[in-house]
């Protein structure tokens, strides 16, 4: 009797997982919607905390701080941009040594600390820079140095050390509590990154509206101390689903993993091939294109060698020299897996240096504009509440009536695919970049008309007018962000889905990185034609930000040409390979000579493969 306990509780248990005290999990105990949500309800107070400052910090450092506004600007993405590259860590230790559970308790702590420095050197004037009433282009205020600029980015940085092991092991968490076996458990698991793109919304409205008001009007100190006092609240909600939690055990560094690969295919391609050193014999399988509604049903690594990136199935021998390069078919087909997401995560960082702008220029470009609705006054930092309706809208709208629809039509489990989504984002960026100059355009002429050029006043315009490219920037980034996160946890296997998922918010970072490099890379190239760079200076109306809007669109116009470009040379090249093969073919059945083993896995390969 206790024998067919046994064997029904080990029947019962999740391969890979277990809960929160270390144990097995089990199925019918751990995991689904109620773990779920739990993790829904702490993104939105992470976010709260996070974005309050981040989207008004550089009024803070303008204002408060007296560094210039292209100077803000940088501090401001360099920042943010090292928040979401430190997502990769801790995405990779969740994967490795550290399970998700652990690194958001971690990561919390750590995030409060940040924002309690910051908190004190609000509240503190002596940790600040002198007040300054004015700060003309030939006195400028006194900026920040000395151990109070040290205080300052020591603050931000543990908050952004923070936020990056959040984003990391948070989104991932909550995607593993569903099994991805099942169609049903699918569906709920591309619910949930819909869901958790709304949760980061709901986050951001909070955030954008009463933070920021609290901010502009009562105080930098209460704004810091509302963040800090929220993510110490979220880490008690966390831990109230425990019980429930399914949490993926460490297996060990994907990293190590790949660049064991890529050394022993180089290793052995370079060495002298021997009869003792041939590839691991397998049922090879054709490289061919893969419905991606397939690929929605999570893989695990072939155990076969594919033909697609064959260069690596040199790593795979029987007999390697040195035993510490021996690699699996396993870990091989893993290594071609992140290879083949790579080009996604690439053609999304110019989309992401775009989105840079919502929190920069764009909140200082409102900062110069009428910012009054009838008797109220509306901070600068509020404009995103803007994108953040529309995808509290949009969100149900597309998970409700978008995707069954689409899954009618298509007759597919996903119904649109993560691609169609990454590429409608970088659609919609384009337009966003249009309209951004355009209404630039229009605020600079205003300016001159009414002889505020020179004003430190707020111009006769409307900041409603910065909503419109809110409102197109905000709908890339739905459309953006939750396509990757979904595309990069599903193609990749169990064992690097934390560091997969964490490239999504990767591809922010280097986007915000790429706007305050092309910021330098401009104003050296300006100042060398001109007097003055084109974003130099404390007065925005002296800048040029129509034509750095201008040279992203036309950046991102130029990836959506190259990619078109690209994609049409790859089907040229696969069609002489083919029509080659198909040669060798004709020869082998009209001259009786056999194809050798490589040409008739090409022959295969590409035969198969959906042109």
């Amino acid at each position: 009797m206790k024998g067919r306990e046994t064997g029904s509780m080990q029947q019962n248990e999740l391969e890979g997982y277990v809960d929160w005290r270390n144990r097995p999990a089990l199925i019918d105990r751990h995991g689904g919607m109620v773990a779920a949500f739990f993790v829904l309800v702490v993104e939105v107070l992470e976010n709260l905390a996070y974005l309050a400052n981040a989207s008004n910090l550089v009024v803070y450092l303008t204002k408060f701080m007296h560094y210039s506004p292209s100077n803000s600007a940088n501090i401001v993405t360099n920042f943010m941009g090292t928040t979401f590259l430190l997502a990769l860590l801790g995405g990779f230790l969740a994967d490795a040594y550290i399970t998700t559970y652990r690194i958001y308790l971690m990561s919390a702590a750590i995030e409060f600390m940040g924002l309690l420095v910051l908190t004190i050197q609000a509240h503190i004037p002596s940790l600040k820079p002198p007040s300054c009433v004015s700060a003309g282009a030939h006195s400028p205020c006194q900026g920040l140095g000395g151990p109070k600029a040290v205080m300052l980015f020591a603050g931000l940085y543990l908050v952004a050390f923070g936020v990056g092991g959040i984003k990391g092991s948070l989104p991932p968490h909550g995607a593993e509590q569903f099994d991805e076996t099942t169609p049903e458990g699918r569906k709920q698991r591309s619910a949930f990154f819909n869901y958790y793109i709304f949760c980061l919304a709901c986050g951001a409205l909070m955030a954008v509206t009463f933070v920021v008001w609290i901010e502009d009007n009562i105080g930098w100190q209460w704004g810091f101390g509302i963040s800090a006092a929220t993510i110490l609240i979220s880490i008690p909600v966390f831990l109230l689903a425990s019980s429930t939690y399914r949490v993926k055990t460490p297996t060990g560094s994907p990293i190590t993993t790949v660049f064991k690969v890529l050394a022993a295919s180089i290793f052995n391609t370079c060495k002298s091939r021997k009869p003792s050193n041939a590839v691991v014999k397998m049922a090879t399988s054709p490289s061919r294109s893969e419905p991606e509604d397939v690929e929605a049903k999570g893989k695990e690594p072939s155990q076969t060698l594919t033909v697609h990136l064959g260069f690596l199935n040199r790593a795979a021998i029987k007999n390697p020299s040195y035993p510490m390069l021996q690699c699996t078919v396993s870990q091989v087909e893993s290594v071609k897996t992140v290879i083949k997401i790579l080009p996604i995560f690439m053609s999304t960082i110019i989309l992401n240096s775009c989105l840079a702008q919502l929190s920069t220029f764009s909140v200082q470009q409102a900062a110069t504009m009428n910012t009054k609705l009838g008797s109220l006054r509306v901070p600068p930092a509020s404009l995103p509440i803007f994108p953040v309706l529309f995808i509290m809208i949009l969100v149900p709208v597309y998970n409700h009536l978008v995707i069954p629809f689409a899954r009618k039509i298509n007759k597919t489990e996903l119904g649109i695919t993560h691609l169609q989504r990454i590429g409608t984002g970088l659609v919609l960026s384009i337009v966003a970049m249009a309209v951004a100059a355009l209404i630039e355009v229009k605020r600079k002429k205003v300016a001159a008309e009414s002889g505020k050029i020179d004003s430190a006043g707020p111009l006769p315009i409307t900041f409603l007018w910065i909503a419109l490219q809110y409102l197109f920037l905000g709908s890339a980034d739905l459309f953006t962000l939750a396509g990757m996160m979904e595309f990069f946890f599903t193609e990749t296997p169990r064992s690097m889905r934390s560091l997969a998922t964490s490239l999504s918010w990767a591809s922010l970072a280097m986007g915000y990185y790429l706007s305050s490099a092309l910021i330098s890379i401009v104003n050296n190239i300006t100042h060398m034609f001109s007097r003055t760079p084109w974003m130099s200076g404390s007065n925005l109306n002296h800048y040029h930000l129509e034509g750095f809007y201008w040279l992203l669109r036309s950046c991102l116009r130029f990836y959506s040409f190259m990619q078109r470009k690209g994609e049409g040379m790859r089907v040229r090249i696969l069609r002489q390979f083919k029509a080659h093969t198909l040669l060798l073919q004709l020869d082998r059945i009209l001259c009786g000579s056999q194809l050798n083993g490589e040409q008739q896995e090409l022959f295969n390969g590409v035969n198969s493969s959906a042109i």
